[in-house]
């Protein structure tokens, strides 16, 4: 494990409460600092005035989708630009592309990956960069 976790912010950005909850929980124990957004309004006004290294990021969420999310802060100067990774239940390869072009460092689709597999992935990005 990657061993300057405790200085990274990851924002979980999901309307499902209980797989946001088992996300925030599971990164927690490998050490991570985590907050939880249930949509991407409120990550937007947190962005506006705050950094995170990381942003775990739904597709299909109520007001504003993970793409449209995605378009609104790359586009805009005023919010910090995290790194984004796409979990969501939207897999076809459209989708995947689509969250590639827009920028996002990942992609993964809930159905077929489990929680160990996405810290490992986090893990293994933070000792990237």
């Amino acid at each position: 494990m990657y061993m300057d976790t405790a200085k990274r912010h990851i924002l979980i950005v999901e309307d499902e409460f209980l797989l946001g909850n088992l996300l925030k929980q599971r990164l927690e124990r490998g050490g991570y600092g985590v907050t939880i957004f249930r949509n991407g309004v409120d990550v937007l006004s947190f962005l506006a005035a705050n950094a995170a290294d990381l942003v775990l990021l739904d597709v299909i969420m109520p007001g504003l989708s993970g793409f449209e999310f995605m378009e609104t802060m790359m586009a805009d100067p005023k919010y910090h630009k995290p790194p984004v990774i796409f979990i969501s239940n939207l897999g076809q390869e459209g989708d995947v592309k689509r969250g590639e072009a827009l920028g996002a460092v990942g992609y993964f689709v809930k159905a077929k990956v489990s929680m160990d597999e996405i810290v490992q992935n986090i893990d293994l990005f933070f000792s990237k960069n």
